[in-house]
């Protein structure tokens, strides 16, 4: 489903070094004795989910399409950037489906919650809550001011129907609140945590009811992780990539730069930028994922990446064939001499600037770059491309012998926080 081409810095010795490092660390990711083994979950996922459970969320997300024109996603963090850079990925910023998706719980923003409730006076919209705890700050204010929305618009009881939670299975001040006044829910995995959950219901209902295919994002999953439980290393390309960044590190490289050419994708490198800085960032260790949309940010950082202090690597996902395309028309004056250019496709101008950066950044700005090619991304490729690069981050974060799923260091400002909010206890 995809192609990896590492960096012409690292050489096939390099790689095939770190052979009984993967090999007792893929043992460890398989059996579940590594640090923070109770949140491995995810590994397994792609062929132990609960199929009914799937079906379930597909007949709820056809509730949603057919009588409601808007749901809200409310969650921070992994609760919602997997399910929003899916959503952008596969169908688009400018999506004309009939259901609009907005994003909310994300921030203590005034500006954002006020405009994003004011947009939704009058409107027919649901809500899907996604919190573990039901306690998650700026998810659980943005519920609240939902909730009274929705109340005070269409009552209590029709907003019974219009409230879908995604939160633990039996504990917690948000399963207590479905419990009393019954909501629906569906659970997220208790070993498996936020960032690792964009496969489970956290990211998957909002998808159905965006109308992508969910099982096949699944079975996506389903062939990564028959592909990527091997210690060969003439093969895993997700261990390859995983090898590659520890190599960077310990090479001068801290700053790793995840890079696309779709606008579309750069949702993606949102997820992943949280993915490996929350799993990796821990201990003084770890990459600081960046990451920059070409030929855009070619236009800001481009003279950075090209001649600056030589920080950094890219991991760039290029993806050949777009989801639409469009021709350059002939101009008869030619005033801005793009002529040359008439009757090609966007994709192959888009195309050309990948190949002409990519060949300015390795060969003049000794910029080590990794690729990551994808034919098409549908649904499929999408789920095996998310489990690529959890398993990677896992393997990753284990070669720094750190915790992967555990993230002590945020808790620091939610202490300092409610503090300062004066909260009892803090």
């Amino acid at each position: 489903m995809i192609k990896l081409k590492l960096s012409e810095r690292i050489d096939e010795k390099d790689i095939l070094a770190y052979q009984k490092d993967v090999e007792r660390i893929n043992e460890m990711i398989n059996t579940k004795s590594g640090p923070g083994n109770d949140y491995l979950g995810w590994a397994d996922w792609p062929n132990e989910y609960d199929k009914n459970e799937v079906e379930e969320m597909i007949k709820d997300a056809k509730y949603v399409r057919d009588n409601f024109d808007i749901l809200v996603v409310c969650g921070i963090g992994g609760s919602y950037l997997g399910a929003r850079a899916a959503l952008e990925a596969l169908n688009g910023l400018k999506s004309d489906d009939k259901l609009e998706i907005i994003f909310m719980g994300q921030t203590f923003s005034p500006n954002y919650v006020a405009q994003v409730l004011k947009y939704l006076k009058g409107k027919k919209f649901a809500i899907n809550v996604i919190s573990k705890s039901g306690t998650t700050t700026e998810t659980s204010i943005s519920f609240r001011l939902l909730k009274e929305l929705m109340e005070k618009e269409i009552g209590k009881e029709a907003s019974r129907k219009a409230i879908i939670a995604t939160t633990d299975k039996e504990k917690g001040a948000l399963k207590t609140l479905c419990n009393n006044e019954g909501y629906k829910t569906y659970v997220l995995p208790g070993d498996i945590g936020g960032r690792y959950s964009v496969l489970t219901p956290v990211g998957l209902f909002p998808l159905a009811c965006a109308g992508i295919d969910i099982k096949a994002m699944l079975e996506g999953a389903q062939e990564a992780k028959k592909e990527y439980d091997s210690t060969d290393l003439n093969k895993n390309i997700c261990y390859r990539y995983a090898l590659s960044r520890d190599y960077f590190l310990k090479h001068g490289k801290p700053v790793e730069m995840y890079v696309t050419y779709e606008p579309q994708m750069s949702q993606i490198s949102e997820w992943l930028k949280q993915l490996f800085g929350e799993s990796e960032g821990k201990e003084k260790k770890g990459l600081f994922p960046a990451s920059a949309t070409f030929s855009t940010d070619l236009h800001s950082l481009g003279q950075f990446i090209q001649d600056g202090t030589p920080l950094l690597f890219e991991t760039i996902i290029n993806v050949i064939r777009p989801h639409d395309d469009i021709k350059i028309p002939h101009d008869a004056d030619d005033l801005d001499g793009l002529n040359y250019l008439e009757g090609k496709d966007l994709a192959y101008v888009n195309q050309k600037a990948f190949e002409g950066t990519l060949k300015a950044h390795t060969q003049d700005g000794g910029v080590p770059c990794n690729i990551i090619e994808i034919d098409y991304l549908d649904a499929k490729t999408l789920g095996h491309l998310f489990y690529f690069f959890m398993r990677a981050c896992a393997m990753s974060a284990y070669l720094l012998k750190i915790n992967p799923f555990n993230q002590p260091g945020v808790e620091v400002y939610k202490k300092n926080m409610f503090h300062l909010l004066g909260k009892k206890g803090y």
